[in-house]
């Protein structure tokens, strides 16, 4: 008599890899904080650096994990198909949140160590950066909208208000 079955492995394996990749997101941001009020510049360095074997050793092979494995138990439980839309919805979402952290959160990471190695701890985590460059993607856009500079669009709200 089997120990588990193939299903109750692949289940475990699926929950483990999104319990790693989740879990890692959420330290990661925990410890981004705490190196980030410590001021230290050494604490912050090391945390910015960590981004290079976390990303790609630890975040990524278990969102690979997650999908793998969550595609295996469909293939082999009855009880689910790829014609149902949750799967496909958990396929997709999850596409997406691996193409957003490798293409997007990745340059943001770099950007931060730019910054860190220019001296601007408060500039240093990926998490700034990356507001950073939504906040001028924003701008960009509404420059296009109305033709008003981002800078000028708020003075002109405020006298258009003062009236």
């Amino acid at each position: 008599m089997p120990i588990a079955s193939l299903d109750d492995w692949l289940m475990f394996l699926h929950v483990l890899g999104a319990m790693v990749w989740v879990g890692g997101l959420v330290a990661l941001n925990a410890f981004g904080v705490l190196a980030l009020r410590s001021g230290d510049r050494d604490a912050v360095a090391r945390f910015v650096g960590s981004f290079r074997t976390v990303g790609p050793f630890v975040l990524m092979p278990a969102a690979i994990g997650v999908l793998v494995f969550g595609v295996w138990m469909v293939l082999v439980e009855e009880a689910w198909t790829f014609e149902q839309t949750w799967i496909w919805l958990a396929v997709l979402l999850l596409v997406a949140a691996v193409l957003v952290g490798a293409i997007y959160l990745s340059r943001a990471a770099l950007a931060a160590q730019r910054a860190l190695d220019a001296g601007d701890l408060t500039q240093a985590t990926p998490r700034r950066v990356a507001a950073r460059q939504l906040n001028l993607s924003r701008r960009r856009r509404g420059r296009r909208r109305c033709g008003v500079p981002p800078g000028r669009r708020s003075r002109a709200r405020a006298a258009s208000t003062a009236r």
